[in-house]
Parts: structure tokens; C-alpha cells; sequence
């Protein structure tokens, strides 16, 4: 059955997230033969190639949270916690949102559909004590949600705009149908067993390992970091510590960071990964001389109930320390 190609023009895209460079370059992607397509484009523009004055230009594009929004979009998502707030939860909301701008210099960015006033509360005051470049991160992830929800409404309505034209099957329909409910149902969930729900929407639409790397002494994104990633396959089943046979380390890839501190491809788009253990090496040591460390690796283990998750391993880097954690 052929299927029907759905295009979406820079002002619509402008709709499901601010920012125009990641209009244009979705713009540019269109047609779009399914939402997977689209989704899986987005999230590759979203997270590779839209900067971080991008990702700023999308976040003060929303009204903030808790305030009567303009777009039909946005009270549609904050229909629920605009329901449940009531004069004192508003005006505790209102004061930390203007405490976590203070703090954190753009507004918070959650997505809030079906979430209450409460929920979005007490998300505001935990995530209010991370670091900066982490929140920064996690607002990013949440706009992505919450264009991902957009998208799927986008989508959706496009499609039906155009059946005129297109003979869809009764089974194509419901199909397109119960991937926007999957999404929805995916993008709202507040909880753990929520996220748990099995999705139709092929898991792997983004590297199976990738990475960054943010320079904290400057406060920016550290380009030009050489990046190699290798893949433990010794004799020995797992690395030990105080091994010196470094033999059993088998390259997978390499890359160096751009601009915005970010690498590029280090392994193959793959459904499953290979269950073990992977070695991220940064060559620390060149980009900036005068620091204490000639390189930093990280080793970390994929289990095999784990083969089809995405693995996010930042670096944070300064001359004379360095941290890292599994982001998303």
C-alpha cells in the first residue's frame, strides 16, 4: 500500500518548538512518509545540529508555566494543572518559576500535559538544585517532549487534512491513530510504571552511544576534544582492575567534538547492542595542555536487558577535575 507523504512547512514546525533553526532544518527534512520518520528526524536536528542559542530560543517561546497560555497548544497541555491550581499554589508556583530564572537565566521548561499544579511544583523545586549545565540538559529533553506531542498532533491532523487526495485502508488509519495515542500516552506519564507501557515506535532513533563534552572552568561547550570508543573482548570475560593487557580493547569509532561540544558518530545505528563492556576515551590531555589529565577513559557495562537503550556519557571537564553520569 503506498503510503502518503506528509509535508511540514517552517511556520507549522515553528509551532511545535521555537526554535528556527530547527524549523528550517525540519522544513528542509519534509515530506515525511510516518510520524516515526518524523519524530526520528527531530530528535536527530533537536539533539546534533540545533545550538545552544536554539535551544534558548525555544525555551522562551513558552509562556510560563502556570500562566495563562496564548497558543491553543499550550493550554491544551496545562489544561490539567491550570484545573487544579487554586490562589496560593499559583502564586507559590509564579514565585519559583521567577526563582528558577533568577538562578538559572531562561524559564522553566517541563512538559506539562496531564500533570497537576502540584506535580509541576514539586518537579520545579527538585530540579532546582541541579547545576546549571545539567538542568540546562534536562530542560532540553523536556522541550523534545513536548515537541515530540506537538508533532504527533501535527502529524496526525495533516494526515486526515489530506485523505481527499489519498486513499488510506481503515487498518493504515487506525495504525496512524494508535501511534499518536502511544506517544501521547508515552510524553504524559509522571510515573515509572507509565513509562514502562510497551511503545509500537521502533526504540532506537538515536546513536546508541553518544556523547559531550562541556568545559566548566569556561563555562561553555568544549570543541575540538578528540573522542574514541572501544569495546571489551578479551579473554577475560569483563576488565579487571590492575589489568595491563590492554589488547582486549577493540576500537568501535572515533570522532572529535563540534562547536557545541557535542561528537559525532561513534558506532553504527544499531537496533540491539551488543551486551558488555565500552571504553569512552577523551584526549583531554590536547585540548587543554596545561591541565592535569593527559586523557580521561570511562568504562561501562551494556547489559544485555539493556541492548536497546540509548547510553549518554557527558563529560565535564576543568584543568584539574572531571565528572560524568548516564544522561539521556
Amino acid at each position: 500500500m503506498e503510503e502518503m507523504m506528509v509535508v511540514l512547512d517552517e511556520e507549522e514546525l515553528l509551532g511545535c518548538c521555537g526554535s528556527t533553526k530547527f524549523a528550517k532544518e525540519m522544513a528542509s527534512a519534509s515530506p515525511f512518509a510516518s510520524l516515526n520518520q518524523a519524530v526520528s528526524a527531530a530528535r536527530h536536528i533537536w539533539f546534533n545540529l540545533v545550538d545552544v542559542n536554539g535551544w534558548l530560543d525555544a525555551f522562551s517561546a513558552h509562556p510560563q508555566i502556570g500562566q495563562s497560555p496564548s497558543s491553543q497548544w499550550s493550554k491544551a497541555e496545562q489544561s490539567t494543572a491550570l484545573a487544579t491550581a487554586n490562589e496560593s499554589s499559583s502564586q507559590e508556583l509564579s514565585d519559583w518559576n521567577n526563582r528558577y530564572r533568577l538562578r538559572f537565566g531562561f524559564i522553566f521548561v517541563i512538559c506539562a500535559s496531564g500533570r497537576t499544579t502540584a506535580e509541576i511544583l514539586a518537579e520545579l523545586k527538585k530540579r532546582y538544585t541541579n547545576r546549571p549545565i545539567i538542568e540546562f540538559e534536562i530542560a532540553a529533553q523536556e522541550q523534545m517532549k513536548i515537541t515530540e506531542l506537538r508533532l504527533a498532533k501535527l502529524f496526525s491532523a495533516k494526515a486526515k487534512a489530506s485523505s481527499a487526495t489519498f486513499q488510506y485502508s481503515a487498518a493504515a488509519k487506525t495504525a496512524e491513530e494508535d501511534r499518536v495515542s502511544i506517544i501521547e500516552g508515552h510524553l504524559c506519564a509522571s510515573t515509572e510504571a507509565s513509562a514502562g507501557k510497551i511503545s509500537q515506535i521502533p526504540i532506537r532513533t538515536r546513536l546508541p552511544i553518544t556523547t559531550h563534552v562541556l568545559d566548566v572552568s569556561q563555562g561553555s561547550p568544549a570543541a575540538g576534544v578528540e573522542v574514541r570508543l572501544e569495546m571489551w573482548k578479551g579473554i577475560q570475560p569483563r576488565p579487571l582492575f590492575g589489568e595491563t593487557d590492554v589488547s582486549g580493547w577493540v576500537y568501535q569509532g572515533s570522532s572529535t567534538t563540534n562547536k557545541d561540544g557535542r561528537c559525532g558518530q561513534l558506532m553504527g545505528m544499531i537496533e540491539d547492542m551488543n551486551p558488555g563492556f565500552y571504553k569512552i576515551t577523551f584526549n583531554t590531555g590536547k585540548y587543554c595542555p596545561e591541565g592535569f589529565f593527559p586523557y580521561v577513559s570511562i568504562v561501562f557495562e551494556i547489559r544485555e536487558s539493556q541492548k536497546r537503550e540509548h547510553f549518554h556519557v557527558p563529560l565535564l571537564l576543568s584543568p584539574f577535575s572531571f565528572t560524568t553520569y548516564r544522561g539521556s
